[in-house]
């Protein structure tokens, strides 16, 4: 047996095995997790801003809308996750993301085609080109007959990953498609809150226009009685006057609430999917403001800033950003592929698949921009740049985070207790209206007396109920500063480190 034909297919063998060895090598930094923002305040059991009353520090559910005891609201919000324009293009946005991740896959493994071919072919008569001047009487020749030739195979390529720069982009298309996940559930918090927030426009706009409407049938019963008492001299032009202008007051507010309704109800429908119109039947009708629950589960920081998902789309970016580095880091070094091509060819089809007619060929293949005049530098430069900018983007969305959920729970603390005051403050002025109006029927109190009263008890009524829809959408936005709204496939939270 001849040794020195043995060396090369034993070499040819081992060298998958020793590039196999060297894959094991990947290049550019390793992600160790986002670093720590705010560990004081992350760290700590209660929000600096929380209320003395009204919350409670237990775990806040995620359908927080169900606690408002309001099922138009919980059957518009599920219809805006099954139809909103938004959202579906976020879902659109994260099937995208994960088909560019198989992608990546699929480069780690190799390339191969098939190929087949027939051809027929004649060659050119030189049969002129030959001839000499004895032989001029002698018939010409047609030179060559057609040629046939079949050929069928495949190619493979495969680049083998030295280095790790196929795996590091691998790696950021996946830390990618889990940022595009957590932006899909940020998606489902901000619809869930605006329609909470339209939804609650809306019914706070249908009790004020009833509220100005019973107003002023009020004040025109008044001006009636007094038109009455002018005919029979019992009362003055001047105070039909006084009471036709509130009566053309108060009916002045219709309009604009009106106005409010209809755009509210436009909101609804283009929120939930549907063409403005839509809801006019289901929803113009007046109902109530929603419940609120007495009490408000919070939770604390830490549980905040893990469930709030624009914090876990900053930290995968981060994470993605990191690995893009590797990706660069890797054009500095070699690539080695290996190519390979089998197949039969023959001038017959039917001896096209004989041992006889079978052909390879195998090659390595080296490639390397050994002078790339400060290409890959520059490129892995603007990948750290990236990667930085991304730290400080995750930094400031965690800086964000804890600034929204305290000044939520301050607005709300607040704005509590605003909507106690100004009950009050009805309870106050309808006592006075019915006093004066006891008053003014007996003989001691003007009509510019009932007059006052009675604007001073619409605008406490007007108030109040501006206030309590106030403290609902407070609510709300509570809710969505606490990142509810969402609810999780079932994986784990990836974010690594978050404070």
């Amino acid at each position: 047996m001849n040794h020195s034909t043995m060396f090369p297919s034993r070499f040819t063998c081992l060298l998958p095995l020793a590039a196999l060895a060297l894959a094991a090598c990947t290049v550019g930094p390793d992600y160790h997790g986002a670093p720590e923002v705010a560990p004081d305040a992350a760290k700590s059991g209660a929000f600096v801003r929380a209320p003395a009353q009204g919350v409670v520090a237990t775990h806040a559910p995620a359908t927080w809308w169900q606690a408002l005891d309001d099922q138009q609201l919980n059957t518009l919000i599920d219809a805006a996750f099954a139809h909103n324009p938004d959202l579906k293009m976020a879902r659109a946005r994260l099937r995208q993301s994960r088909s560019q991740l198989s992608g990546q896959r699929a480069n780690e493994l190799p390339k191969v085609s098939a190929s087949a071919a027939a051809l027929r072919m004649r060659s050119p008569d030189t049969s002129i080109f030959g001839s000499s001047s004895g032989d001029q009487g002698a018939p010409a020749s047609n030179g060559r007959g057609p040629v046939d030739f079949y050929t069928v195979g495949f190619d493979a390529s495969w680049e083998i990953d030295l280095f790790g720069g196929t795996r590091r982009a691998i790696e950021a298309a996946s830390d990618e498609a889990d940022a595009v996940d957590a932006d899909l559930s940020d998606a489902r918090v901000s619809l869930a809150a605006e329609v909470a927030s339209v939804y609650i426009d809306l019914r706070d706009q249908q009790e004020r226009l009833a509220l100005a409407e019973h107003t002023a049938e009020y004040q025109q019963q008044m001006l009636t009685l007094t038109e009455q008492r002018r005919a029979r001299g019992t009362a003055a032009e001047v105070d039909v006057e006084r009471l036709t202008t509130q009566v053309d007051t108060t009916r002045a507010t219709l309009m604009p609430l009106q106005v409010q309704i209809t755009d509210s109800l436009d909101q609804l429908a283009v929120l939930t999917g549907r063409t403005p119109g839509a809801l006019d039947a289901e929803l113009g009708a007046r109902a109530p403001l929603p419940a609120l629950p007495s009490s408000v589960p919070i939770g604390d920081p830490a549980t905040m800033l893990q469930q709030r998902p624009d914090i876990r789309a900053a930290e995968r970016r981060l994470a993605s950003s990191n690995a893009q580095i590797g990706e660069h880091v890797a054009d500095y070094f070699p690539k080695v592929s290996l190519l390979g091509d089998i197949g039969f060819s023959a001038s017959n089809p039917g001896h096209l698949l004989r041992k006889q007619n079978f052909s390879w060929v195998g090659v390595p293949y080296l490639q390397w921009n050994l002078f790339d005049f400060g290409r890959t530098a520059a490129n892995v430069d603007a990948a750290e740049a990236a990667r930085d900018e991304a730290e400080a983007r995750y930094e400031k969305t965690v800086l964000g985070a804890l600034k929204d959920a305290n000044s939520s729970l301050s607005r709300y603390g607040n704005q509590r207790e605003h909507v106690v005051r100004l009950q009050q403050v009805q309870a106050s002025a309808e006592r006075s209206a019915t006093l004066v109006r006891q008053r003014y029927t007996a003989g001691v109190s003007t009509l510019i007396d009932l007059l006052d009263a009675q604007r001073t008890q619409f605008a406490a009524q007007q108030d109040v109920v501006a206030a309590q829809a106030e403290l609902l959408k407070d609510f709300v936005s509570l809710q969505k500063s606490l990142g509810l709204g969402w609810e999780s496939s079932g994986a784990a939270m990836s974010v690594a480190r978050v404070p």
